[in-house]
């Protein structure tokens, strides 16, 4: 749930972009669709290195941690808003002394995370006065979906595999992208269905050991890369062994961010379609 923050009138209909603050790194890729420039993110330097789109300028100052900002350079920095989760519910009252607090919910295992997500843009978008740049951007990315989608059906001669999205953990543990994860999300927005059924989960990713992988035969598998131990894990009997592997139904995926805000189903949607599209047309028949 959204806090019932009221901002004040001016900061909607002010012409140039309020000073924000966001300690959630969600709300930070939201903020940057809309053209607002935050003034401070949490874990800043972190953002570009895992989440990387949309890209944050070097420019844009660290401000501690998602779990621990630094609340003295917060009120150096003197913003109009700060947006957080409610991770920092404990630190509301602290930081309600610098500006006004208004706190987005972050993925549960209660609610679509899709349909989150796009309700928390288009809640920051008209509290901030860009509300029609939401609506654009979303439908631009809606857009761009089904033609990913499209270009999927006309690859696979309208059969596209079943696809299972994962994460190595390491060389004996991978995150398998499940029910209500952002992948998950984005396999459906392309029209395709998982390869492996896991149970459902609050992040949509759970642990599991590379031997359940096994239990996959005519689906597609793709890795998010980088993965720095693929040559240990790959060149062993038991991978090798594995029917999706041995059909040679596997791919890497570009780095990409899996726990993001509403236009990060349009980035994973977008590396799913290019790795399926190094696959062959009878892939998964």
């Amino acid at each position: 749930m959204l806090a019932a923050t009221v901002l004040p009138w001016s900061l909607a209909k002010a012409e140039t972009a309020p000073r924000i603050v966001s300690l959630s790194w969600e709300m930070t890729e939201h903020l940057l669709k809309l053209n607002v420039l935050p003034v401070g993110v949490a874990d800043a330097q972190v953002y570009r290195e895992w989440v990387v789109h949309p890209p944050l300028p070097t420019s844009v100052p660290n401000v501690g941690t998602r779990t621990e900002p630094n609340l003295e350079l917060l009120a150096q920095l003197s913003p109009e808003l700060i947006l957080i989760t409610p991770l920092l519910e404990d630190i509301r009252y602290k930081l309600e002394k610098i500006a006004p607090v208004i706190s987005y919910q972050d993925f549960t295992q209660e609610q679509d995370n899709q349909v989150l997500q796009r309700s928390n843009l288009l809640s920051l978008a008209m509290q901030v006065g860009r509300t029609i740049k939401a609506e654009d951007e979303l439908l631009r990315m809606d857009q761009h979906l089904l033609l990913l989608r499209q270009q999927l059906l006309q690859h696979f001669n309208g059969q596209p595999p079943n696809v299972t999205v994962i994460r190595f953990a390491s060389p004996t543990v991978v995150y398998v992208m499940g029910p209500n994860s952002m992948p998950e999300h984005a396999l459906q927005r392309l029209g395709l269905s998982p390869a492996l059924a896991v149970e459902k989960s609050r992040w949509g990713a759970l642990q599991k050991p590379v031997t359940d992988l096994g239990q996959i035969n005519a689906g597609v598998v793709l890795y998010i890369g980088p993965f720095t131990q693929q040559e240990r894990v790959f060149s062993t009997a038991l991978w090798q062994g594995m029917p999706f592997v041995r059909k040679g139904h596997l791919a890497e995926m570009k780095p990409v961010w899996t726990h993001g805000g509403i236009f990060c189903i349009e980035n994973l949607a977008a590396a799913i379609s290019e790795a399926l599209m190094q696959l062959p047309a009878d892939t998964g028949h």
